[in-house]
């Protein structure tokens, strides 16, 4: 809407809709790389995001997916959000996440 992209609840999926196989890591690589895409395809980029809200099914797993984020998101250092939540839509997702960008048109 306007300068701004919301990016809702990206879970860890392929291209076939197969879950994305691997550890909390892979999974959370995979959700920011569909989330990316799809602000790009807006006209967007990783550096317009603003907010993420990640939503991790495991305590255990918050290090690894902070690591991930971390890596997408170094030089730009959005509020993020992680919450552990009892479950996700299918059991085999460790977690979700969701982005906001506010792309700057000049």
């Amino acid at each position: 809407v306007g300068d701004c992209i919301l990016v809702s609840g990206t879970a860890p999926v392929e291209p076939d809709g197969s879950s994305t196989p691997g550890d909390a890591a892979a999974q959370a690589r995979r959700c920011f790389a569909i989330i990316l895409k799809a602000i790009e395809e807006l006209g967007g980029a990783a550096s317009d995001v603003v907010r993420t809200r990640m939503f991790i099914t495991d305590a255990a797993d918050a290090d690894a997916i902070g690591a991930i984020h971390g890596e997408v998101f170094r030089d730009v250092r959005p509020a993020a959000t992680m919450v552990v939540v009892a479950k996700l839509l299918r059991d085999e997702w460790r977690v979700e996440i969701e982005a906001e960008a506010l792309v700057r048109h000049e």
